[in-house]
């Protein structure tokens, strides 16, 4: 089957977002010889230091329009949430920009968690129990938390960067917390109306599928650890680690074929119902409990830090999937490296905590490593939180270095992953030492 990829000769990319997911996004693109140059907005200045990425900012859609001609760029890739529910997918391709990345129609499944489950219940996929809360039926929330086993499961309804879930161990103190998030005192307004869910007991998957608005492919499912510290303590977080393959105790076809059943093809098929067909990829959060697939929540992009260890698994050419589905076209193959790959997410001291350090930025120091060589025998680094000084890297607030090892085995790549680490110096670095226990316990 020809493709439009096929006929490509040269092509300029610009990266929305300038995170791990990002950089990683960017190294992938950068094994196709077809692109000739990479643009982020904002800046990732390691991408700046290491690979001399463009880069520019803008303050609204006519902006980035205008920076996009300037800059002869063909094809647009949306990394995070927030621009999606923005509308800048549709903006682009209402003024003939190729956008890889969902519509605003379809980007409300992650924007509101209510939007979200209520489409889901119309379509029977199994997921917890809920109810939907604002201060207006804010008893309705009270009863439900009384008839719901502990723990209790709030979610803000808006977008939070993945944080804004609690867990909570007590009825009186779920409901003090859910006023607090009503009353916009915990999230904004992004939780001025809150999901109240069953606590489901199981394993949570991460699940990604490319569409091109038509037919949607499966990649390998991931797990993350999105809690602060070693044996999933501490607060939530945008992700601390992430792993691929899965061993099949965890995930195998039978699981797969499920997923595929009862959660994405009843999506996929409504939006097309809906005139809103999904492009781009879609990222279901699964927890699986006795074997039976139950959907938490969909997001509209790729995981992060789950895309740092998807890309590495990528035979086919990163441009040609996301050029092509784009397009409303397949890929002629999706061939993977029959490898695994398991992610370290280094951060700040103060990350995920109520006070900020003066520490960072902080000097990064690496040791016995090339930062920008992404094919060493055991791994690479991508670069999110950082900063330039004086031409010298630094690590900001938050999550700043991923390492990536890669290996036959999950074992192989996890050891790699650490081994990156450990060559990786700035003040106060902060990682989880037990990524992929799951699998390798």
């Amino acid at each position: 089957m020809q493709n439009s990829y096929n006929t490509l000769q040269s092509i300029n990319v610009l990266i929305i977002g300038n995170g791990g997911r990002e950089y990683s996004i960017a190294l992938a693109l950068q094994q196709d010889k077809k692109v000739n140059k990479i643009f982020f907005t904002p800046e990732n200045p390691a991408a700046t230091l290491f690979f001399n990425a463009g880069h520019f900012s803008y303050k609204n859609h006519d902006e980035l329009l205008t920076h996009i001609k300037a800059h002869n760029i063909d094809f647009v890739i949306i990394g995070p949430e927030a621009p999606l529910m923005q509308g800048v997918s549709d903006f682009l391709e209402s003024n003939n920009i190729l956008v890889f990345g969902p519509s605003y129609a379809n980007a409300r499944l992650e924007g509101s968690k209510a939007y979200m489950k209520s489409f889901i219940h119309k379509l029977n996929i199994p997921t917890a129990r809920y109810k939907e809360i604002t201060l207006n039926n804010i008893e309705t929330g009270y009863s439900f938390i009384d008839a719901l086993p502990l723990p209790i499961v709030l979610k803000a309804s808006g977008l939070c960067g993945g944080k804004g879930v609690l867990i909570l161990d007590s009825k009186e103190e779920a409901k003090k917390q859910l006023l607090l998030m009503l009353e916009g005192k915990l999230f904004g307004d992004a939780g001025k109306e809150v999901v109240i869910e069953e606590f489901l007991d199981g394993y949570e998957l991460s699940v990604f599928a490319l569409s091109n608005g038509n037919d949607y492919v499966v990649l390998p499912a991931c797990q993350d650890h999105k809690r602060l510290f070693d044996n999933d303590k501490g607060p939530n977080t945008g992700g601390m680690g992430a792993y691929t393959n899965l061993p099949q105790k965890l995930y195998n076809k039978v699981l797969e074929e499920k997923i595929k059943d009862r959660i994405l093809t009843p999506t996929f098929n409504a939006l097309k119902e809906n005139n809103t067909p999904y492009k781009g990829v879609i990222f279901a959060g699964i927890m699986v409990v006795k074997n039976e697939p139950y959907l938490l929540e969909y997001n509209v992009r790729f995981g992060d830090p789950e895309c740092e260890v998807l890309m590495p698994l990528l035979k086919t050419s990163a441009l040609d999937l996301m050029y092509s589905y784009a397009k409303g076209e397949s890929s002629e193959s999706i061939l993977f490296n029959d490898i695994c790959a398991v992610c370290v997410v280094m951060t700040s001291s103060d990350y995920a905590q109520d006070s900020k350090s003066s520490d960072y930025p902080a000097k990064i120091t690496f040791n016995d490593i090339n930062p920008k060589d992404i094919n060493t025998e055991y791994g690479h680094l991508v670069f999110a939180n950082t900063s330039l000084k004086d031409s010298v890297l630094h690590a900001n607030s938050g999550r700043s270095i991923v390492a990536i090892g890669k290996g036959k085995s999950l074992q192989e790549a996890r050891d790699n992953a650490y081994r990156l680490v450990e060559k990786i110096d700035f003040k106060g670095k902060h990682y989880r030492k037990d990524i992929a226990y799951q699998a390798l316990r």
